[in-house]
């Protein structure tokens, strides 16, 4: 990470850009066979450099602890064997995925004999900036990869050499299968001008951009971007215990979708639960909560539930903690628990906890967040457990691309018209 002036990394990137758009057309035309290749070989160079990977996680665990990085920020950058080995076994589930370039996805059939076919196409260039997770470096390749993109990966200092140890694995897999190894390209600077750059959009050499990473870095894309973005802002998730739920489920769901990781986006950060069964859950929940090793912080009828909850703030309502803290609030019925989602949502994930149809279906109705649940932890919110094999990030804004962003969103689509000597009169 040799330190530059603005002015070299201004031209370091437009040589990532030009070589992107380059291999954009190689890989517009590649086959299926190909990209495939290329995903499984790297998926094999993954486990064979474990230890250097290892050797290079360890190197940013320790400058992160050295900079007092929080557990959960920790988390989030730490990997292991096991995290290792899902990160390849992510690279072959892309690969077993269906290729969606050239994919004809409607025909129209005209009363003039002209037969129009509405085809898949990538978008081109991708940039996907990011923070502190290395795994995005193998996600957002693959999934480019896979739908016929190239992509620049600008990680974040935290998670350096890590990301580099895996994108050397992804190039591998890029040369096995005969394809550019400027395919998949990592910003090799962590100046923060890079950022900069990209979000002009390189000289038009990029198409997209997709922010993973906490408020200030979005907020920054959202400014500063000349092309077109991908946004996830924050994942304030609400679970909704509803007077209709099975309270052992509710508690199950909600240690879970709590507790199992904290600092990602898809971790409940608010809790909202029904008067009618507050008296028996509150208080058992919160004591399972903490034994955890959970914060509580609640409203007033929380607190007079279990002592041991903080009082909560209003700015707890609209906090993503990323940590082990979990807002509280009892609500009088359905309408007053989506009417706090409403307000306080950041449009991410969202579940409710219930047996009743009609508290299910208003929920589902008036809740308009990207992924919207019923009876199951928000952690599910995530590209692979819904079968796109991994994600390159959760969009939480409202155009084209919507919650996780799997191969299929990160293609556009052209109209493939064709006739028999037809004119228009």
């Amino acid at each position: 990470m040799v330190s530059q002036s603005k002015d070299d990394v201004a031209a370091v990137m437009q040589e990532l850009g030009s070589a992107a758009k380059q291999a954009a057309r190689a890989l517009a035309t590649a086959t299926p066979d190909q990209k495939n290749l290329a995903l499984t070989a790297a998926a094999d160079q993954l486990r064979v450099s474990k230890d250097a990977i290892l050797k290079a996680n360890k190197q940013d665990i320790e400058a992160g602890k050295a900079k007092g990085m929080t557990a959960a920020f920790l988390d989030r950058l730490t990997l292991d064997d096991e995290r290792i080995d899902a990160i390849a076994d992510g690279l072959r589930a892309i690969a077993e995925l269906d290729d969606p370039v050239g994919k004809t996805i409607a025909t129209i059939e005209r009363p003039n004999g002209l037969k129009i076919d509405r085809v898949r196409t990538p978008l081109g260039v991708i940039g996907v900036i990011f923070e502190s997770r290395p795994n995005v470096t193998a996600d957002a390749g693959a999934l480019c990869l896979k739908s016929g993109n190239a992509v620049i990966l600008r990680g974040g200092s935290d998670s350096y050499h890590s990301s580099r140890a895996i994108h050397e694995a992804l190039q591998f897999g890029l040369e096995k299968a005969g394809l550019p190894k400027t395919a998949i390209q990592l910003v090799p600077t962590t100046d923060r001008a890079a950022v900069g750059e990209m979000l002009k959009g390189l000289s038009g050499n990029i198409d997209v951009i997709v922010p993973r990473g906490g408020k200030s870095l979005v907020a920054r894309v959202q400014e500063e971007a000349r092309v077109p973005v991908f946004s996830h802002l924050e994942g304030i998730c609400h679970v909704y215990v509803d007077k209709s739920a099975d309270l052992e489920m509710a508690e199950q769901i909600v240690l879970n979708a709590k507790m199992r990781r904290t600092g990602i986006c898809g971790a409940a950060e608010t809790l909202l639960v029904h008067r009618d069964v507050a008296d028996v859950l509150v208080p058992q929940l919160c004591a399972a909560l903490a034994a955890k090793g959970c914060a509580i912080r609640g409203d007033d009828a929380v607190r007079a539930l279990y002592a041991d909850a903080a009082p909560a703030s209003e700015e707890d309502w609209s906090t993503e903690y990323l940590d082990a803290i979990l807002s509280v609030k009892i609500v009088g019925d359905t309408a007053e628990a989506i009417a706090h989602v409403q307000r306080y949502s950041s449009g991410h994930t969202e579940a409710i906890i219930a047996e009743d149809d009609q508290s299910v279906d208003a929920f589902f109705a008036q809740v308009d967040s990207a992924i919207v649940m019923h009876n199951a932890s928000t952690q599910f919110a995530d590209g692979g457990e819904f079968g796109m094999g991994a994600e390159i990030g959760i969009a939480t804004g409202k155009m084209h691309a919507r919650g996780p962003v799997g191969v299929e969103q990160l293609t556009s689509f052209k109209y493939l018209v064709h006739g028999t000597g037809q004119t228009r009169p």
